[in-house]
Parts: structure tokens; C-alpha cells; sequence
């Protein structure tokens, strides 16, 4: 996929759709070096069956598919009790960044989660990706009031058998 033309950067968003799949896929593959195929078949499903307002979008340039978003609402989850909305993945064609794709996708994306009476978007990011942590600090985002925690099963185990 080529760049485009420097002088057009109209980026179109646009409701993801079901035929998107296999662009969404290869953009993912091309940016993660592997391909996630039943994560993203899953996502798909889930973000295309909810009703109400999209949050789960696409981007073109001159009708070239070059990014997506994964959204969802929560309705109270994990001891929230106001809605939310989580961003599961951004990712943009890394030969169109800078041409302001992420940003027209997020700024569909507050329009259509204002739309909902959605206050709260949420996001996880790696904290060594300084790229993507660059964009979501200039785009508005703040280090959450929470801790997320994982654990080692493996490990775990071995602990509580001790």
C-alpha cells in the first residue's frame, strides 16, 4: 500500500461493517507481525450486533482502508456504576500515520459516545509504547485512578501449594 498524495488528507470514518474484517485483520497482522483472526472475528461480531450509535469505526483516504477502532459500552462493570466505554484497539496503516487518521477516529469516536450519554472512554497501553502513549496524552487521556492486575496461574499455584 502506497502513501498518498501529501495535499488530500481528508479522512473519511465511517461505521466499521462486517466486510471490513479481512482489512481490519491485515492492518492488525502488518502492525502486531502475526494474525489474530479469531480476535477479531469475535470483536467484529460483538461491536457490529450492538444497537445505537457505532463505536466501532473505520478510516479511508481517498476510499483506501488505512484504520479502525474497537469500542464497546459497559453498563457497570467491574464496580463501576456509571457507564463507560472501552477502546479494546486503534491501529492506523503505519504508511498513513500522519496523516491524522487516529485522531479523526477519535474524535467520531467522543462525538458518537456523547451521543450516548457516555462521559468515560478507557484504554489500556503498553507503558514502553511511548508512540501510542504520545498520541492518547495528546489526544486527553490520564493515568487512571485504578491498578490493573494480572496474574500468573503457573506461578500462583505453585504458591498456594506451598
Amino acid at each position: 500500500m502506497d502513501t498518498l498524495d501529501p495535499i488530500d488528507h481528508t479522512v473519511v470514518v465511517r461505521d466499521l461493517r462486517p466486510t471490513d474484517l479481512e482489512a481490519v485483520t491485515l492492518l492488525d497482522a502488518k502492525n502486531v507481525g502475526r494474525r489474530r483472526d479469531e480476535f477479531f472475528k469475535l470483536k467484529l461480531r460483538q461491536a457490529l450486533s450492538e444497537t445505537g450509535i457505532a463505536v466501532s469505526l473505520a478510516a479511508e483516504l481517498k476510499g483506501v482502508f488505512v484504520g479502525f477502532l474497537l469500542a464497546r459500552v459497559f453498563y457497570g462493570e467491574f464496580g463501576i456504576t456509571e457507564r463507560v466505554a472501552v477502546m479494546d484497539v486503534i491501529d492506523v496503516h503505519p504508511g498513513f500515520r500522519g496523516h491524522h487518521v487516529a485522531a479523526a477516529l477519535m474524535d467520531q469516536l467522543r462525538t458518537n459516545l456523547k451521543g450516548l450519554g457516555i462521559h468515560t472512554l478507557q484504554t489500556e497501553v503498553g507503558w514502553d509504547n511511548t508512540d501510542l502513549l504520545g498520541f492518547f496524552r495528546r489526544e486527553g487521556f490520564v493515568m487512571a485512578q485504578r491498578l490493573c492486575l494480572d496474574l500468573d496461574l503457573e506461578a500462583s499455584t505453585e504458591l498456594a501449594n506451598q
